[in-house]
């Protein structure tokens, strides 16, 4: 079983910039994609940004050049630097992981952390 547990939500003004961070406790760590989702209140669940074993990101469209995902496969642990932050970004953000070198299309992952809160104002 994997455990996932993130950090670093909490509330910023619009312009703005996070960074959440996530510790993994999985097995063969840097065999896992790994990947951030979304969820607002009232909507579904939505990718954000997913990145492969060899570091390749993908980002979803609302995102690309305003967020940065990062892992250090030694450290276990998985980043996400937000910046030119919107009150549209407002969410919980959820911690993900898929075992496989590759994760497109942000399908569904293996194993999910808990979630922490960002909260941006206008």
């Amino acid at each position: 079983q994997g455990q996932l547990v993130e950090s670093g939500g909490g509330s910023v003004q619009a312009g703005g910039s996070l960074r959440l961070s996530c510790t993994a406790s999985l097995a063969y760590y840097a065999r896992h994609s790994m990947g951030w989702f979304r969820q607002a209140p009232g909507k579904e669940r939505e990718g954000v940004a997913t990145i492969d074993t060899d570091g390749t990101p993908r980002y979803a469209n609302s995102v690309n050049g305003r967020f940065t995902i990062s892992r250090d496969n030694a450290k276990n642990t998985l980043d996400l630097q937000m910046g030119r932050l919107k009150p549209e970004d407002t969410a919980v953000y959820y911690c993900a992981a898929r075992m496989g070198v590759r994760w497109y299309d942000f399908v569904a992952p293996h194993y999910w952390g808990r979630g922490t809160q960002v909260t941006v104002s206008s």
